[in-house]
């Protein structure tokens, strides 16, 4: 595309607050009255591709001047995830702390827990893994006691528990080392979805952590509802938002 057209397009739909699939057809179309649809599915490819617009959802986007999610892996986390790549390479996981939620959250926590998820049947394997070469709590598939009691009085503690097929991730690469972590819309997901596991951070501060979230950064919205309903937790996340941002979420909410 050329890159006149391309600013002409940003200035064009820069100040809205979402612009559909034809409107953005139409402003082709001005420029070029010949082009065809199978060449215009390409351009939408071309532009999500580069981040230049983002589907809120099908059929309806946005100008996509927000940051992807790349939290900062810190030198303890790192250490993790190579100890678990190198003797688990074949095995689909992720790692994550509470810690990247810092910057969304409205009261500050000296707790951290790291989350491993790993894909079913090996939860065991990766708990001995680690509490042979931790000097944190380790804690496997945690249930309200372990939680209550146990947990909640750890400053840094680490649980390992079942990763969801078809859950949304990322792949890194630091340091040489490959690893998964959790997109940001499988983040919020849970974080709304196992209350009692991330009980200090309800209420009033999951408003928050879903507001400074969703105000910052891009969010793929088909991918945080679709991950949503697999946890059976959709209707619910769509009423939260509805209720307490409806003006971050007012464009991309069902008829």
């Amino acid at each position: 595309m050329p890159k006149v057209l391309e600013k002409r397009l940003i200035e064009e739909f820069k100040d809205k607050e979402s612009f559909s699939r034809e409107a953005l057809f139409q402003f082709y179309r001005y420029f070029e009255p010949e082009l065809k649809e199978g060449t215009f599915g390409w351009r939408i490819y071309d532009l999500k591709n580069r981040n230049i617009i983002k589907p809120l959802k099908r059929g309806l986007y946005v100008i996509s001047y927000k940051p992807k999610y790349k939290p900062d892996i810190s030198p303890n986390l790192l250490k993790i995830a190579k100890q678990l790549a190198e003797k688990f390479d074949e095995v689909k996981h992720c790692v994550w702390e509470t810690v990247w939620l810092t910057e969304f959250v409205q009261h500050q926590t000296s707790k951290s827990t790291l989350f491993i998820e790993v894909e079913k049947g090996f939860e065991e394997s990766f708990f001995y893994a680690l509490k042979d070469n931790s000097q944190r709590e380790v804690f496997i598939n945690p249930d309200e006691k372990a939680i209550d009691f146990y947990i909640a009085e750890s400053n840094q503690p680490v649980i390992i528990k079942k990763l969801l097929t078809r859950a949304p991730l990322m792949k890194r690469t630091e340091n040489k080392v490959k690893f998964y972590t959790p997109t940001l819309e499988k983040i919020l997901v849970d974080l709304f979805a196992e209350e009692r596991l991330f009980y200090f951070l309800q209420g009033g501060e999951l408003m928050h952590i879903y507001e400074n979230a969703l105000s910052n950064y891009t969010i793929n919205f088909t991918k945080l509802f679709s991950y949503a309903k697999r946890r059976e937790r959709e209707h619910d996340i769509k009423q939260f938002m509805t209720n307490h941002m409806f003006h971050l979420v007012k464009d991309i909410m069902d008829d």
